[in-house]
């Protein structure tokens, strides 16, 4: 089917069934210039991902994984929300999605206006002790001078995002699995969703009857095993046709 009547008809379902949820990754945000981990310019071409993003690597030499970590924070605080976000946004404002799951850590869904946001991964507005647990404001201790930020009790912190050898927080996984299993349509949107435990909520959403459409400039393993409705293209370029078709 062309992409514009897949487009139309994700529209009809939309205003027929509201209802929606959307799971988002790191394709949503490349429009605001936060690159995709993988790929020629991603973090993992440059760093490895045991050495500097596991918990492991992090308890081994916090100052070694801070040298990621900077990277990764100086690279959030810059970006803002694209129009992707702001679609997204306004279908929340219409009654027509109820939220979005997000596997993001830069916060771009809240700065846009979405409301109901599911952080899947954590984020970068918090650091966290690995050793008492206490948690400060990201602004409150982080420095420019390379120099990676201490709790009161002497550890370094880290950020409050999940990293590889970590759990998902129970309250965001618990809350992502509820929403897959209550929403009418799960769009997926710049992910392929490989990483367990976020790989299975596409299956989730379809056992319990959701249409999952896809939203990807190629195709993924989704496409052909749990995939509906495929629409190819950019985020930013195929939610703007959806929220026109709304309006």
């Amino acid at each position: 089917m062309p992409t514009d009547e897949l487009i139309e008809k994700v529209s009809g379902l939309l205003a027929e069934r509201g209802n929606a949820v959307a799971l988002t990754g790191a394709g949503i945000s490349v429009e605001s210039d936060i690159p995709s981990f993988r790929g020629a310019q991603g973090l993992w071409e440059r760093y490895d991902l045991m050495e500097y993003a596991s918990i492991e690597g992090f308890r081994a030499n916090p100052e070694k994984s801070w040298r990621m970590l900077y990277e990764l924070l100086a690279v959030c605080k810059k970006a803002k929300p694209n129009a992707a976000h702001y679609a997204l946004a306004e279908l929340e404002s219409r009654g027509l999605l109820r939220s979005v799951i997000t596997q993001n850590v830069d916060s771009l869904h809240q700065a846009a206006g979405s409301r109901r946001v599911i952080e899947y991964h954590g984020n970068m507005e918090e650091l966290v002790c690995v050793s008492c647990w206490k948690n400060y404001p990201t602004d409150e201790r982080y420095g420019n001078d390379g120099v990676p930020p201490r709790c009161d009790c002497g550890e370094i912190l880290k950020t409050n995002v999940v990293l590889f050898g970590e759990p998902i927080p129970w309250l965001a996984r618990q809350s992502a699995e509820e929403e897959a299993q209550n929403c009418s349509m799960l769009m997926v949107i710049g992910t392929s969703a490989q990483v367990a435990p976020a790989c299975d909520l596409p299956r989730i959403a379809r056992a319990s009857g959701a249409v999952i459409v896809e939203i990807n400039p190629e195709k993924t393993w989704l496409t052909d095993t749990v995939t509906h409705m495929y629409i190819p293209g950019s985020a930013s370029g195929v939610l703007c046709k959806l929220l026109e078709k709304q309006a």
